[in-house]
Parts: structure tokens; sequence; C-alpha cells
């Protein structure tokens, strides 16, 4: 047995979990955990870090929301079969040659071949999801686009995870592994991208496939790693599907309040009283927060399970029900549309009635409220706190009065002075640009970069730091107008619209090109 290979089990130990609706267990990955729980060497306190979306290709009030209405439409147990697991004794350190850098640590990838036509079936693609900031466990069933094409281009399917997260975590726990300062600073997005690299040429090897082309896939965070995959391995990958990749977020490309604009014109699209009573909301809880009993009066109003500390509590609940709600704007439920329905119900009510019933529009009845539900501490919002905290650093912010929202500006000052407070290091906020690039991308990627597809909805916030344009012929933008966060690369529905159908048939269409272009090359070379 190769040395850095272990085959691991079959995914029939994973089959009980994903009888479950689609991501009910994936309280991880919500959205927009906001960055108040952080690290502090050896025990995790939460600090006031800036308050920013947090990138996450799916999450767990819009699985509930579908999960409602189309209950038959999550992958099957016995489709989760098909996959096998495996492990590869990975390199902690590609980038030096220290004794230190040879440590190696088991990262976990999942391979699907009942629909590989091999090497001797015209060499077959194999597409490859390159995991983000949680574990790939739930991802399986969710990124339907590799288990819906695999028939059709007889493709291999490979998901692979991402260091530090599930069962991918050198040295232990997470906690273990984020205590040293030393071990920390391996956790990055260019290590990751090199891990991928290892294991896709591994497992070329371990299927012989040498000759078959790789198609990579990502969506939000891993789809901004697929797009930079392509460009620093192109003899790798032929090409990358980058669904919801904000990959101009960074070094000011994008103006802050970028994100908040489009929550806000999502709102106020679909009802201008539902905007107008958001907006006047904020001073009305501050009004009745500054009474002697008002934090009682809100807690009562908005039914929650505990009593308010102070009226931010209640603030930074609502912000992130509206900016998931947008985000995850997705049809058949279409959040924003079941937030404001609540809300322009109760118009006979007070300001706070009429958002409160927003809440139980979209929430649905419960006998209380939990105003942390979007706070708890998780593997994930631990790794993504440092990954923000280092290289990642995406100015989202707002002014006043430029949104529904209270002003709440991107101060860098005061974010690298926390930063550097909680793990002893500054962040690096040009790093991401001078890596990758990113400042006059359609100028750099006009005769550099080929075969990559940006896909966004312009409904998703993180849309405004996507890319919206081609920016050659081969590096194109697939945009839908109702389009919500890496809806594309999600399982397809009986329900899906017209539109969204349409969108996957242009990139499928993309992709079978490059791959008609490829199978000529190789013909022609090999003559």
């Amino acid at each position: 047995m190769d040395q850095k290979f272990e085959q691991v089990q079959s995914t029939k130990a994973m089959a009980p979990l994903m009888r479950v609706p689609l991501f009910q267990f994936y309280p991880h990955l919500l959205l927009l955990l906001f960055l108040s729980l952080v690290l502090i060497m050896q025990t995790v306190t939460p600090l006031p870090v800036h308050k920013s979306p947090r990138l996450s290709l799916h999450n767990k009030d819009a699985s509930l929301l579908i999960s409602r209405n189309r209950p038959g439409d999550a992958i099957s147990a016995n489709a989760l079969l098909d996959f096998k697991t495996y492990f590869y004794k990975q390199t902690i350190d590609h980038f030096n040659y220290a004794p230190q850098s040879y440590a190696t640590f088991r990262q976990r990838y999942v391979v699907n071949s009942k629909y590989w036509g091999g090497q001797s079936y015209n060499n077959s693609p194999i597409f490859a999801y390159l995991g983000a900031e949680a574990p790939i466990d739930n991802d399986l069933s969710a990124v339907g686009f590799l288990n819906d094409n695999a028939p059709s281009f007889n493709s291999l399917i490979v998901f692979i995870e991402h260091r530090y997260y599930g069962k991918s975590i050198p040295f232990g726990t997470m906690e273990e592994a984020m205590k040293n300062e030393t071990t920390r600073g391996y956790f990055n997005s260019a290590q990751a991208i090199a891990d991928y690299a290892a294991i896709l040429l591994h497992i070329k090897h371990q299927f012989s496939a040498h000759d078959s082309p790789i198609i990579v896939v990502g969506g939000s965070y891993g789809g901004m790693l697929a797009s930079w995959f392509r460009l620093k391995y192109p003899h790798i990958a032929l090409g990358a599907l980058a669904s919801s990749a904000p990959i101009l977020y960074f070094d000011n490309i994008t103006p802050q309040n970028g994100y908040y604009s489009i929550v806000t014109k999502d709102f106020k699209e679909v009802s201008e009283n539902c905007y107008q009573t958001i907006r006047k909301s904020w001073a009305e809880i501050d009004r009745v927060a500054s009474k002697p009993n008002g934090l009682d009066i809100l807690s009562q109003r908005f039914k929650t399970c505990s009593k308010l500390n102070n009226a931010e509590e209640l603030k930074d609940y609502l912000e992130t029900i509206y900016a998931v709600a947008a985000q995850y704007n997705r049809p058949p439920n279409y959040p924003v549309t079941m937030v404001c329905k609540g809300i322009d119900k109760g118009s006979d009510g007070d300001v706070i009635g009429r958002i409160f019933a927003g809440i139980v529009s979209y929430k649905g009845n419960k006998t209380c409220y939990d105003m942390n539900t979007y706070n708890y501490p998780s593997e994930t919002s631990i790794g993504w706190q440092w990954q923000t905290c280092s290289e990642m650093v995406m100015p989202i912010g707002r002014g006043q009065n430029e949104t529904m929202f209270p002003a709440a500006p991107f101060n860098l000052t005061e974010f690298i002075r926390i930063c550097q407070e909680i793990y002893g290091v500054p962040p690096r906020p040009h790093w991401i640009t001078t890596y990758y690039g990113g400042h006059d991308i359609k100028l750099a990627l006009n005769r550099f970069g080929s075969n990559i597809i940006f896909s966004n909805g312009l409904r998703d916030p993180y849309s405004s730091g996507g890319v919206l344009e081609d920016l050659s012929e081969s590096v194109v933008a697939v945009t839908t107008r109702n389009g919500s966060h890496c809806l594309d690369i999600l399982e397809a529905a009986k329900t899906d619209p017209e539109w969204l159908i349409m969108q996957r048939n242009t990139e499928l269409q993309i992709i079978q090109g490059w791959l008609t272009t490829y199978y000529a090359d190789l013909k022609s070379l090999n003559k």
C-alpha cells in the first residue's frame, strides 16, 4: 500500500446521519456568525471583534425552510453509500525545508467512482470539490452539482476536506492546533490549495488516470479557492467553477457597504413598507431600551429565551436574520419574502410588533427565541476567526444612512489591534491581493488566466465582491438576477425555476467546451 494512502471506510457509516433533512447538522456553518468568539491562547473567549458576515456555502436557517417544503428532494442515504472515505498523509508545510516542515497529518478525501468511465473510456474527467471552512460531511449531499452531472460526464467525484477542519485537523483537536503559535501559522489558503494539488495528483495515480482532466468546484470561500487553484495550478486543474466567490472583497477593491447595500436592496424590492419598518426599528429599539424597564419590555415583546443584557443583543440578532435571509433568498420559500410578509401583515401594530411578526414568519412560532443562536462557538467559528484575523481580511462595513442598518464602518486600525491582541500577530490585509491578485483583474487575467467560471446570483450580498463580467474569452461570468449564494452548485430540485436550470446548463456547456478542447489537444499531441 502506498505510504501516503489509506482507505478507511465506506460512507455507509455516514448514512444514518444523512437521513435527516438537508443541512440539519450544520449549526457550525451559520452564514453570519459574527466574529465575537475569539481564541485567546488556551481558551476561547468572546471579545468585541468587528462584526463581519461569515462566508459559508449553506445555512441552517435556509435548509430548515427548504426541508419544510422539499422533504423528498434531499439526496437519499443509499446514494451516499457510493462514497468511500480515504486519508492522505499530507505534509504540514509545503513551502519550507526546515525539519519541522516535514511533519504530516491525515487529510480526508471522499470518492464516488460509481459513474467513473476510467482512463480507458476516453480519459473520463475528475470533478473535485474543494472543501472550505467546515467538515465535508454535509457537502456530500448538499453540493449536488457533482453528483447530479457525473452520469452524463462519466466523471469521478472527489470531495477534499480543508486542513484544520473536520477530520483533517493536524495536532489533534482544533483547540489544540490553535493554541500553538507555530502550528497555527500553517493554517492558510496557500497551504490549503497546495494540499489539494498533492491529493489530486495522488488520486490520478491511485485511479490510473494520468490523462484525465480535472475540473475543480467550490462555493463561497471554497469558490475563491477553486479560482485561485486554477490560477496557481493550471497544470493540475483544466478549469474551475467558482460559485459566489467574492474574490474582489479585499483591499478596498469593493466598497465597504457593498454587502449590506444588496441586503437593503433585496428587502426594498420585496416591500417598501417592510424596508421602511426595518429602517425605523433600530431607533425604536434604542428608545424602548433606554426606559428604566426597557430591556424587560423588549425581552417580553420578542419572547427572548433569556433576558436581554443590552439592546445590541437584539439588534445583532435581527441584523443576522436579515442578512441570512438575503444571502440565502432561495426558491421556493424566498426568506426575504417570508420576513416581509410577517412585517407587512403586522402593519396594524407598532414598529416593535411588526418586527417581531417578521421573526415569527421567518423562524416559526416558538415558545421563545434564542438571541445567541448565531453566536455559539464551533470548530468553524474558531478556524474562520483565525483565517479572517490573518489573511482573509474582508473590509465589510456600512456608513450612516447608506443602508437600512445602523452605521457600522469597518475600522482597519482597530481590527488589526484586536487581532494582534488575540493572536500576537497582526493581520496581513494586503496579502490576498499580493499573492492571488485582484486589483486591475481584467487587465491581469485577460491574457493570463483561462477556464474559470465565476457564477453569482445578484440577490446574494456577496455578489458585490464577485466577478460580474467576462474577463476574457474563457474567464467568464455567469449571473442570474434572482439567484442567491451558491445556489447553482447545490442539489437540483424539482421545484427549481427555469432561470436556475438555465444557469446550470450554461455552466455545463462551458465545462463541456473545455473538455472537448482538451481531448482534441490530447489526441493531437499523442499522434
